[in-house]
């Protein structure tokens, strides 16, 4: 699978956490409230944040605050269907870093997604 992929989601929601953590880009699990419960090594690795830190805790308030507005966080939490890029500044925890989201979301999918691109 790659960042770009049109069946990204179905693929995703098949994967294991070793599959996850096979992927060339950052991949972010959560329930439909936040709740981190997959956490690629990738995302780990370029965000100087391990697993243990991150899973069971939310996402857009504990662990990465800075998406937690109208561009990320609300989307997730307004709309059911939802497979949109865009081009993000990551501010907490290092310098402003530049990447591409992807948010993936599905009323039927069990998981949401958010996929990062450096």
């Amino acid at each position: 699978m790659d960042f770009d992929d049109t069946t990204g989601l179905a693929q995703l929601e098949a994967m294991s956490p070793q599959g996850l953590d096979e992927m060339a880009f950052g991949v972010v699990r959560m329930r439909s409230d936040g709740e981190v419960v997959g956490y690629n090594l990738w995302e780990s690795r370029m965000a100087g944040l391990s697993k243990e830190r991150v899973l069971a805790r939310n996402f857009f308030s504990e662990v990465a605050p800075c998406t937690n507005n109208f561009m990320v966080a609300e989307r997730f939490m307004t709309e059911p269907e939802l497979d949109a890029e865009l081009d993000y500044v990551f501010t907490l925890r290092m310098k402003p870093t530049a990447v591409k989201l992807r948010l993936l979301r599905s009323a039927t999918a069990e998981h949401m997604y958010l996929l990062v691109k450096r």
